[in-house]
């Protein structure tokens, strides 16, 4: 991973008013087709105050180069679901979901709330660091982390593939054709 990057969670307010101004640059609606494609996007608009009762829960990990935010993955715990209603059909299925015979309601997962990386520093390690950073601060509280991907969102996918997740469930809904996928952390019996 280069330049220099710093990954920790987030410390203020500041920081997450950076990771809505992040967010922005890279919601769908506001990218052309061909960067949708090419570039992938994110699909959820968060607030600030949402941001805020989201890391008194569980702070999101956040990458840094200097002071600029460049890249963040944020930590939505089940306690979280409520805060983000147009996400609670997710938590809804996923507490359905099994994997491996067990209900997932049964494990102790949390949601990846959103990740995104400033498109001028894609390409150099950060969504598999970020994920790792997870990995490493989370493991102890949670056995594994699933979240949804747009099946048109390829970039994504193939970078979740690549850290470790692999899909349990796909479903189509008004919006799209989605992908659960889930990195477990358990250890292999």
């Amino acid at each position: 991973m280069s330049p220099p990057y710093v990954l920790r969670t987030v410390q203020s307010r500041a920081e997450l008013e950076q990771v809505l101004a992040l967010q922005r640059r890279n919601l769908k609606q506001h990218l052309s087709e061909e960067e949708r494609r090419t570039q992938g996007f994110v699909t959820v608009a968060h607030d600030l105050p949402t941001l805020e009762r989201m890391h008194a829960v569980a702070p999101s990990i956040i990458a840094l180069q200097g002071s600029e935010l460049v890249a963040y993955a944020l930590v939505m715990p089940r306690e979280c679901r409520q805060l983000v209603p147009v996400l609670e059909p997710m938590f809804a299925l996923i507490e359905q979901l099994e994997d491996g015979g067990r209900p997932l309601r049964d494990r102790r997962f949390y949601v990846m709330g959103q990740i995104c990386i400033d498109k001028a520093h894609r390409g150099q390690g950060l969504f598999e660091a970020l994920y790792h950073q997870h990995r490493e601060q989370l493991r102890d509280t949670f056995d594994c982390v699933v979240t949804e991907v747009s099946v048109h969102n390829t970039r994504s996918l193939r970078a979740h593939e690549r850290v470790g997740f692999r899909t349990v469930h796909t479903y189509v809904d008004s919006t799209d054709t989605w992908a659960v996928v889930l990195w477990d952390w358990t250890p292999l019996p």
